[in-house]
């Protein structure tokens, strides 16, 4: 049995299947569909047949696919063009801002220093005078 035949015997039971499972009749049966009906095999295959059929296959190597070139009369688009002074205006903004915000920690870091020191010496002075045994 040929390839093409099994194929439209294949087609042909899955089409008898689809239409036992709606219970009707397909409107665009293969023959409308321009195949050419086969009969169901009265039994199916051998399990041996059936391990012919899992057998790998040596496959042919695919060509890897080439990039669609752009027309030669359409120019590349372009990315607008930047202007130095604009980009060393931004680095410099930002530097500043980011010297600002460090300034800021800076500060609130020597203030809670300066308050903890001032409350452990008020501490240290509050504490009553240690006793010698002599």
């Amino acid at each position: 049995m040929s390839w093409k035949k099994e194929r439209d015997s294949l087609i042909a039971q899955t089409m008898a299947f689809v239409q036992s499972v709606t219970g009707r009749k397909e409107e665009a049966g293969p023959a409308k569909a321009g195949l050419v009906p086969v009969a169901p095999p009265a039994e199916l295959p051998p399990p041996a047949a059936l391990d012919a059929w899992a057998a790998p296959k040596t496959i042919a190597p695919v060509e890897p696919g080439k990039a669609a070139e752009p027309p030669p009369n359409m120019p590349a688009a372009a990315p607008p063009p930047v202007v130095a002074s604009e980009v060393a205006n931004e680095i410099r903004a930002r530097v500043a801002g980011f010297r600002a915000h460090q300034e800021r920690f800076n500060r609130e870091r020597e203030e809670y220093f300066s308050k903890t020191l001032a409350k452990l010496k008020a501490e240290i002075k509050e504490m009553p005078e240690p006793r010698v045994d002599k």
